[in-house]
This record gives structure tokens, C-alpha cells and sequence, in this order.
């Protein structure tokens, strides 16, 4: 659940300002638990059956064709997006790890470090399904909680910075406008468990008497926690110590104690490559049934070693081509994880439970559709015009 999302949430907070920004990211984290709610719940609801990936319930919802296009398209888009984020994570990280580990050695390109990065998942991608990433998807966990740990306490002791600006950083208002729909779309990339929750629960043993949404719902309880132990501490100590000139990786920000903020980087980097693997699992089995299925791909090895390595070539190659952290995850968290985590899950309860018209339920599902819907549209444009803003200045394979 906690994601490399959550190192921008204090440029996203320095974007939205104070009282909307602290009202934005509670409102998130509400609206995303009462989704992934719903999705544990309608894992088994129909009897004898078990959705065990997000289009097999749009399917159900939706009819089989149109279920197929509406969610395919959106969860690809979340995975392949979090994975290219997740490269230029890796080699900020690492970058910043060398600078400040050897800052008298040669400066070394981000290129070579989100090569180096994607080098390691070139091996890793070929391990077989989630239960064999276990150990990886929990040392990601750890080291989550533990760089996050770091940035916030790091921050306060820092403390506030000499002249610190909680003002808007744009100085026209139609900057001002653009930069809020931007922070936006980084809150709702911080909210990325849902596209694969449902293939964690298939991992899970269910029987009638002991079905896997009891133990699965006391995963989730312990994952939000998690989250807003690490999310709202990074979001606000970060804002309060850097205010509008916090850079949109914390991490990058922040530079003493040097051993502290290179070590935390190190998590970061551990963390982003279980955290992609995650990601791309779901990718993977969404390829390799469409060759074998439609293209009549004879399944073997040869085929995963080709499928998986072209695929973590292609996100390495598109992480080198725009290495623009805070822009990505503005434009990808409102065009691409809006729709999976905060409206579509209602959309489907509504059709499955059909709950009464104009009750408690029915408000509160249409309410989380309409936000998420404007929250889809309106973030990647401050997101898009951000990468823009980003490229003018940027030199390819720099």
C-alpha cells in the first residue's frame, strides 16, 4: 500500500496548501478504505464463485466484452504507470545515494542509474507468481516504514527553514490553478493497492466457514494504519520544515545527517523493487494469456524470458526519456488510479448489491464516483502541464 508516492506528498501539500491539502489527503485516505471495502467484500459474494482479478468482477458487473475493455485498459495503465515511476524512483535514489556517499567522485548520469535499476528486476521478473516475491513484498514493507520514519524525522530536525514561504509557488493565478490539480493527481497516486488486491486475495485459502475476506480484511485495516503512520507525518513535518520550496522527492531535499538520508535512500531503492514486481506481476499474466490465448504463443520459458524482458525494457526506456517525478505521478494518479481505487469499486457495487435508491449507501457510493470522476479529469492536466514545464529545460539521457 505505501508507495514511492508518498515522498511527494509534501510538494503536493506545498501545491495545495495547508487547509485544503490536510482536507484532501484525509478525505483520500476515508474514500480508499471504504473501496478496497467493497472490493474484499465482492471477492466471494456471488456463491461458488471467486473474482480473482479486477476484470473477471468488471466482467461480472459489466457483461463480459464491455467489463473487459472498461477495467483492462485502466488496470494496465496503473501497473505499466507505477512501474515507469517506479524506475525513475530507483535511480533518483540511487543517484542521490552516490552523491552523497562519494561527493568528490565523478558525476555519474540519472540514465546509468535507472539502467543499473531496471537491471536488477531483468532477473527478478522472471520469477513465477506473488508467492515467490513474498520475501521481496515484505522487506518493501519494512523499508517503507522505515524511509518514511527517516524523511519526517529528518525534517524536524531540520526544523523550519530560515524564511520558509507556505505560500502558492506560482505567482499568476492560472500557475496557481494547474499546480492544485497537479498536487491532487499526487495524493491519488499514494492510493495504489487496489488494482491488485484482488489478486493478493486469490493467494488466500477460502472455505465457506472460514472465507479469505476475514483474514484479508485484517490485512487491509493493518496496511491503512500503516499508512497514515507513514503519510500524514511525511506530508506535514515535510510542508512545515521546506514549505513551498520542498523538492517533489523529500529525500532529495533533505541532506543531513548525510549517513541517515543515504541509508533512507536505500530503503527507497529496496522497496521500489519489490513495490514494481508487485506491479508487474499483473502484467505479465495479462500478456502471456493474450499470446498463448489469441496469438497461439506455444507456452514456455522462451516466452516468459522474451515477454518479461522487452516489458522491463520498455518502462526502463520511458523512465530515461521523462525522469519527471512529480509530474508523473500527477498525471498518473488522476488518469490512471482515480478511476481503480476511488469510483470505479462503487460503480460495481451499485450494479451487484443494488442497494435502495436514495439510502445511506447509494450517497455515499455516488458521492465517491462523482469525486473520483473530477479527480480524473482535473489532475492530469496540472500534471501534464507540469511534465511540460519539466521538459523545456531537459536535455534527453541526461
Amino acid at each position: 500500500m505505501v508507495g514511492a508516492g508518498v515522498l511527494s506528498l509534501p510538494y503536493a501539500m506545498s501545491q495545495l496548501g495547508w487547509g485544503p491539502g490536510v482536507t484532501i489527503m484525509l478525505l483520500s485516505w476515508v474514500v480508499t478504505l471504504y473501496t478496497i471495502w467493497q472490493m474484499v467484500e465482492m471477492h466471494e459474494m456471488i456463491p461458488g464463485k471467486r473474482f480473482d482479478r479486477y476484470h473477471e468482477l468488471g466482467q461480472y458487473a459489466f457483461g463480459e466484452k464491455l467489463g473487459l475493455w472498461i477495467i483492462i485498459p485502466q488496470q494496465l495503465t496503473v501497473d505499466v504507470s507505477s512501474d515507469i515511476v517506479y524506475m525513475v524512483t530507483g535511480g533518483q535514489s540511487l543517484k542521490k545515494f552516490h552523491d552523497l556517499v562519494c561527493p568528490n567522485c565523478k558525476e555519474i548520469r540519472q540514465t546509468y542509474f535507472i539502467m543499473i535499476f531496471a537491471s536488477v528486476h531483468f532477473v527478478l521478473s522472471h520469477l513465477p507468481n506473488f508467492n515467490s516475491i513474498s520475501g521481496v513484498s515484505l522487506a518493501a514493507a519494512v523499508m517503507s516504514l522505515s524511509y518514511s520514519t527517516i524523511a519526517w524525522a529528518a525534517s524536524i530536525g531540520k526544523g523550519v527553514q530560515p524564511n520558509v514561504d507556505y505560500s502558492y509557488k506560482s505567482t499568476s493565478n492560472p500557475g496557481k490553478v494547474f499546480d492544485f490539480l497537479a498536487g491532487l493527481g499526487v495524493i491519488a497516486f499514494a492510493y495504489a493497492g487496489h488494482n491488485v488486491v484482488l489478486e493478493i486475495q486469490a493467494t488466500m485459502p477460502s472455505t465457506p466457514e472460514k472465507p479469505s475476506k476475514g483474514p484479508m480484511w485484517k490485512g487491509v485495516i493493518v496496511a491503512y494504519l500503516i499508512v497514515a503512520i507513514c503519510y500524514l507525518p511525511v506530508a506535514l513535518i515535510g510542508y512545515w520544515a521546506f514549505g513551498n520550496s520542498v523538492n517533489d522527492n523529500i529525500l532529495l531535499t533533505l541532506e543531513n545527517p548525510t549517513g541517515l538520508i543515504a541509508t533512507a535512500n536505500i530503503f527507497v531503492v529496496i522497496h521500489v523493487i519489490g513495490s514494481y514486481q508487485i506491479f508487474a506481476m499483473p502484467v505479465f499474466d495479462m500478456m502471456e494469456s493474450y499470446m498463448v490465448k489469441e496469438l497461439h504463443f506455444r507456452p514456455c520459458l522462451r516466452l516468459r524470458l522474451i515477454s518479461r524482458t522487452l516489458y522491463v525494457a520498455f518502462t526502463m526506456v520511458i523512465a530515461i526519456c521523462f525522469p519527471f517525478f512529480g509530474g508523473l505521478l500527477s498525471f498518473f494518479g488522476g488518469f490512471a488510479f482515480a478511476p481503480t481505487s476511488y469510483y470505479l469499486p462503487c460503480i460495481i457495487w451499485l450494479i451487484i448489491c443494488k442497494p435502495k435508491r436514495f439510502s445511506l449507501t447509494w450517497f455515499i457510493n455516488w458521492i465517491c464516483i462523482v469525486l473520483g470522476v473530477l479527480l480524473m479529469v482535473l489532475s492530469p492536466i496540472g500534471g501534464l502541464r507540469s511534465i511540460i514545464v519539466s521538459a523545456k529545460d531537459y536535455k534527453f539521457f541526461s
